[in-house]
């Protein structure tokens, strides 16, 4: 072949190269800590978006768990290469908050680029965890979570119960009857922080933080060695004594005890719904966390585990409207009902919920509306959330306390105290943080 044909031909074939390479689509990089059947449901969403339309491509991205997901987005901001959407879990929230640059605020996002965003679309104590005091919702609600009660329907009549207890007295009460009928193990729990502790407030509409639970600012201490907190954990002292409580673990361990069917009574995430329906080999109920009947404004609504999805600063106007596209997208009551019914996370529009309800689901799996009803509630000041920095640190913190209630080495009121004291100092640590 001549040079000057060859020449020509390299020319046609690169003039097409960037012709194609002109209409590719934009990429956007989706880091998530979604692991094992998640990641598929993930990849799956990504697929049905990218399929929908030929502009944008979404590329998700495992990185870990929620915390090496966390360090793994903030360690790339700083230098320079990270994702476009990030998603960080809920006690990571005021950190991102206080990022200075490293963050645009998703109502800013769809404005921006024209998509239509109604807050009032997500139930409101979803949206309004995820919102900043001026009334902006800073990130995109994914995967929410709140606590719940399951029961073993086959231990409770084995002991004569029917229904699941509705207060804590109840459950005490009830703990009674179960260990008299041969049950080894009548209560546990997952999370004891956000169970007992902060769930525990915002369903009391009391406070777990000054400041609104730190929504008013980052001057925000920690008020939950309040009478009523002492109560309820010299109550699950008590339980502990009589060998109706058994402690499994700080983070979801004691999901085990209940679907091996060990204990007959669990407090978790509602998102631990899936599992138990593998695992468990018994009928089982799903319930509202219990509350104490003689606390005023009780019980109001629980709050929100799971993560967010936040829009990183930085980036180009074309990647900001391809997330924009994307979160309308998942937006949408199809996108969200799958999601809620495939994982157990909650749907976190009312017209995903509605959907979901409309389809006989909640009929066919009793219970799975229960965490829904638990949060379609306006929320107060007090039940808002808490939104605290090192939050993660300050659930170590009562962790420990609170094992060393368990294990009889101290009393609630000095632990709590205690853990109160030390959560304060990792709170000053981070308000000086804030500042600089």
């Amino acid at each position: 072949m001549s040079f000057p044909r060859f020449a020509m031909k390299f020319a046609a074939v690169a003039s097409l190269a960037l012709a194609g390479t002109a209409h590719a689509a934009v990429e956007i990089q989706w880091w998530h800590a979604m692991q094992g059947a998640l990641n598929d449901k993930v990849n799956e969403i990504a697929n049905k978006f990218n399929a929908s339309q030929s502009e944008y491509k979404i590329v998700p991205v495992n990185k870990g768990n929620y915390d090496e997901t966390m360090a793994a987005g903030i360690a790339a901001f700083r230098a320079g290469g990270a994702p476009a959407i990030l998603q960080v879990f809920e006690v990571g929230t005021a950190t991102m908050m206080s990022a200075k640059g490293a963050i645009k605020p998703v109502s800013a996002v769809m404005k921006d680029a024209g998509e239509k965003f109604d807050q009032k679309a997500y139930i409101p104590a979803v949206a309004g965890y995820y919102t900043s005091s001026k009334g902006e919702m800073l990130s995109f609600p994914f995967n929410s979570s709140t606590t719940v009660f399951y029961y073993n329907k086959d231990a409770f009549k084995k002991a004569g119960l029917n229904d699941a207890p509705k207060t804590w007295p109840e459950v005490m009460q009830y703990s009674a009857k179960l260990k008299a009928a041969g049950v080894n193990c009548a209560y546990t729990t997952d999370w004891q922080s956000w169970v007992h502790l902060e769930s525990f407030s915002a369903w009391h509409n009391t406070l777990f933080a000054s400041k609104n639970n730190g929504f008013g600012g980052t001057d925000a201490r920690l008020v939950f060695n309040s009478p009523l907190h002492v109560k309820h954990v010299t109550n699950l002292q008590d339980m502990v004594k009589k060998g109706y409580f058994s402690y499994g673990g700080r983070k979801a361990e004691s999901q085990a005890k209940f679907y091996n069917g060990e204990c007959a009574m669990f407090t978790g995430s509602s998102a631990s719904l899936a599992n138990i329906r593998k695992n468990a080999k018994f009928q089982f109920g799903v319930s509202q966390l219990p509350y104490y009947p003689d606390v005023q404004g009780a019980p109001q609504n629980t709050i929100i585990g799971g993560a967010s999805l936040w829009v990183m600063g930085g980036k180009k106007a074309e990647e900001y409207k391809g997330v924009a596209k994307f979160f309308t997208f998942l937006s949408q009551p199809e996108i969200q009902s799958d999601w809620h019914q495939a994982t157990g996370y909650l749907p976190v529009t009312t017209a995903a919920y509605e959907l979901t309800k409309k389809s006989g689901y909640y009929d066919k799996n009793p219970g799975a509306d229960v965490s829904v009803q638990q949060m379609v509630v306006k929320t107060t000041e007090k039940s808002r959330g808490v939104r605290l920095g090192n939050l993660v640190q300050i659930r170590t913190i009562v962790d420990e306390e609170l094992e060393a209630v368990w294990a009889g080495k101290k009393e609630p009121k000095a632990a709590l105290d205690a853990a109160v004291a030390r959560g304060n100092e990792q709170l000053e640590r981070f308000q000086k943080t804030a500042r600089e």
